[in-house]
């Protein structure tokens, strides 16, 4: 269960900014966990199920294995990505399909902040992406709680809305990815 902490909204919705010729979405979350604890979410098959969007499938965690993603219910192809970096407890970074995801995870106090940065190649999917790391990131906060989260899609509709408002129409103009909707 979590450790006493009442949720602070003022650094859930995430951000948006350029990056070169790419947009960089960049998440924040202060955990109430160890970094050790986060980390195993983060790296641990069993841990990843319940709150990554996809199921991952890494022979080890190295710079340079190759990964495979697969949608749960087979809506998508399965497709690949590599890891980038890993330094536990504290760096992980791979690339999922096109983008590129990264974890930072530092110790603060008898917690931690995490940090998820992807960056995408279209404006116009940010919205839509934006929503859904949102979401799988409270999933996270609930799986290492110990609880049940709110169910995806209708979570990921509500706070849609916040991105589209935060980011501009022009970071909207992709939908979800077909199968996905």
């Amino acid at each position: 269960m979590r450790p006493n902490l009442i949720r602070k909204e003022v650094n859930v919705i995430g951000d948006l900014e350029k990056a070169g010729e790419r947009w960089e979405l960049r998440f924040r979350r202060e955990l109430p966990y160890p970094p050790a604890r986060v980390w195993k979410a983060l790296t641990e098959p069993d841990e990843l199920r319940k709150w990554f969007p996809d199921q991952v499938a890494v022979s080890e965690w190295t710079v340079g294995a190759k990964m495979e993603f697969k949608d749960a219910n087979a809506r998508i192809q399965p497709f690949d990505g590599e890891v980038i970096a890993y330094e536990p407890p504290r760096l992980l970074e791979f690339r999922w399909g096109t983008d590129t995801i990264r974890f930072e995870v530092a110790p603060r106090g008898a917690g931690c902040t995490l940090t998820l940065i992807d960056i995408i190649d279209e404006l116009g999917k940010a919205a839509r992406d934006g929503a859904g790391w949102h979401v799988c990131l409270d999933a996270l906060e609930h799986a290492l709680d110990g609880t049940a989260a709110p169910a995806m899609p209708e979570r990921w509709t509500a706070v849609h809305r916040d991105y589209v408002k935060k980011f501009g129409p022009e970071a909207a103009t992709i939908g979800p990815p077909e199968g996905r909707s």
